[in-house]
């Protein structure tokens, strides 16, 4: 006889992650990536300063500069596009399970803006999830073995293949908040970024093959 058995777990994602962004824009390369080099120095130096791992972690994220192109017809006598300027864009992130830490310093660090909000799970907190529903889903395909071999007449079985599986079912993950302007991430002063932990469903499979036995 073949069957299977599932259970799952709910729980609220206990990580926070902030992605700060900044633009800027200019006519020389240089410039525009001295301006961006600044910026996140500055951020990354108070951001370091409240660092707790695994509280409240900070790493660099993305860096890119991009030549920005004039149409031919915005350059008389020209046929090809030309670079007019240069656009440039930095990223740092902040990571934590001190979701009020990590959202307090996102509001008060200097010249970045929100660009991504999620939630995740810790390693500590997906594993306890793993293995409350992998035990609960090994009991539900034995009280289910044993209950289709009484209906067949029989006095129980034998475990012949079994495999385990485990699957996320995230309800909530990310939130993505538009780019704001930096003066209005400098006036939010202390007062923490809003933010509602999402949540997910930890499921484990049981499935297998078992031999009814008298």
């Amino acid at each position: 006889m073949t069957l299977s058995a599932t259970a799952a777990v709910d729980l609220t994602m206990d990580v926070l992650s902030v992605t700060l962004a900044v633009v800027r824009e200019g006519v020389e390369a240089a410039t525009v990536q001295a301006q961006l080099k600044q910026i996140i120095e500055n951020a990354l130096a108070e951001a370091r300063r409240e660092a707790r791992p695994p509280q409240l972690e900070v790493q660099s994220g993305m860096f890119s500069l991009q030549p920005r192109y004039a149409p031919p017809s915005a350059r008389p006598g020209v046929t090809a596009p030309g670079i007019v300027g240069w656009q440039g864009r930095a990223e740092i992130v902040l990571e934590g399970r001190d979701l009020q830490a990590v959202a307090q310093l996102a509001g008060r660090l200097q010249g970045l803006s929100v660009a991504r909000v999620g939630f995740t799970l810790s390693r500590e907190a997906r594993e306890r999830a793993e293995a409350e529903a992998t035990a609960q889903a090994i009991a539900r395909f034995r009280s289910r073995a044993q209950s289709y071999a009484s209906q067949f007449g029989f006095s129980g079985y034998r475990l012949r293949e079994v495999q385990v599986g485990m699957e996320e079912a995230a309800r909530f993950v990310q939130a993505r908040a538009p780019m704001l302007r930096a003066a209005a991430v400098q006036g939010a002063g202390d007062d923490p970024l809003p933010f509602e932990a999402g949540r997910t469903s930890i499921s484990a499979t049981v499935s297998g093959s078992v031999q009814m036995t008298r």
